[in-house]
């Protein structure tokens, strides 16, 4: 026997209940409509601005000399990226520090033996080309190899952002305006010299290929070591090996001279003694964690000692102390800063440094 499904009295006619029904439903899409509109109009606003930001750089671009078809191929399509500024927005502050942060654990994850070994054995499979690097350049083959490890670990990874988009997002927003549009433009021209779209892709910053290069950088220093018309850092070894080394030859390399020791610091020295009074105008942070300027000779009659090979006895070295007093210290040399020119962090370079032994020894 069949159950007749129950009547439920409301009391309302059906054009009522009909009323009833919907109203809730018609209401909630007439919030969801209200809080979707600003969001809408706003991320038409930044389309618009975005796509009249693009006249600007193209008319830049025109100005220094980029064709016509060149500028047309690249802007036409390119449309303005969140996902570019959420990430710019989530980097760590430029302020003050807030505390002694030591080296160690960044040296364990940057000087680790997967990094060790992959260093090795680009040495060894490279020894040849490596060594007609050092003698044209004067940079060591272990320096360029460790700055490879570091940038993309050896081409393993290097990125996979629309260079283009990338850098007019990042010109838009403004924060750091003239460094992006002139990246954007550089990148323009390195298609002008006939480097393939296809080829731009790297990190949501702009960095590109196995040395993680700036376009700027590219067209001043990348290098056609293999001799095939490109100079190509994203597939040639030979290209991308003498590319970083002559960025570290352009930016003062010392052929000859290491980049600086590790050192036992007696816990004696008068510190205070060594500070200095010189304000570098690139990152100061940086460079205020250097003591002043002595002779290997002066550092050596004040007690501190090379845990290993030494320097000469006139080579000028720096001090710094990274996990802190009664650590591993190292003294410096002017070589150290170059490598500071390519990522101007301590923590950077002297895992670079420390790498670049590790991969020699």
């Amino acid at each position: 026997m069949m159950r007749s499904t129950p009547v439920v009295r409301t009391g309302l006619s059906r054009p009522a209940q009909f009323v009833a029904r919907f109203v809730p439903a018609l209401a909630l899409a007439l919030v969801l409509a209200l809080v979707s509109a600003p969001r809408a109009r706003a991320q038409s606003d930044e389309e618009a601005g975005f796509a009249g930001y693009l006249q600007l750089l193209s008319a830049r671009a025109r100005a220094e000399g980029v064709r016509e078809s060149t500028i047309a191929g690249v802007t036409g399509s390119l449309s303005f990226s969140p996902r570019v500024i959420q990430l710019d927005r989530s980097q760590p502050g430029g302020g003050p520090s807030t505390g002694f942060s030591p080296f160690a654990p960044y040296r364990r994850t940057h000087v680790d033996a997967a990094r060790i070994a992959g260093g090795r054995r680009q040495y060894l499979a490279n020894a040849d080309l490596l060594a007609r690097i050092e003698q044209r350049y004067g940079v060591p083959g272990k320096i360029v190899l460790a700055i490879w490890g570091h940038e993309s670990n050896y081409g393993s990874y290097t990125g996979d952002f629309d260079l283009a988009r990338s850098l007019a997002t990042l010109a838009y927003e403004g924060r750091r305006r003239e460094l992006f549009a002139d990246e954007f433009v550089a990148l323009l021209k390195m298609i002008d010299r006939g480097v393939p779209r296809s080829k731009l892709v790297g990190s949501w910053a702009g960095a590109f290929g196995n040395p993680q290069f700036l376009p700027s950088v590219y067209l001043r220093v990348a290098q056609d070591a293999d001799g095939d018309g490109l100079a190509d850092i994203w597939s040639s070894t030979p290209d991308t090996l003498a590319s970083i080394a002559n960025y570290f030859r352009d930016a003062g390399w010392r052929p000859g001279q290491p980049w600086g020791v590790a050192v036992d610091v007696p816990a004696t020295l008068d510190r205070a003694s060594l500070g200095t009074s010189l304000a570098s105008p690139r990152c100061p942070q940086v460079f205020a964690r250097h003591s002043a300027w002595r002779t290997m000779r002066e550092w050596r009659a004040l007690g501190v000692t090379p845990q290993g090979a030494s320097l000469a006895d006139d080579v000028q070295a720096t001090l710094i102390e990274p996990d802190g007093q009664g650590r591993t210290g190292y003294l410096l040399t002017g070589n150290y800063r170059v490598i500071l020119d390519y990522n101007c962090s301590n923590f950077y370079a002297l895992s670079v440094g420390l790498l670049a032994d590790e991969i020699a020894r």
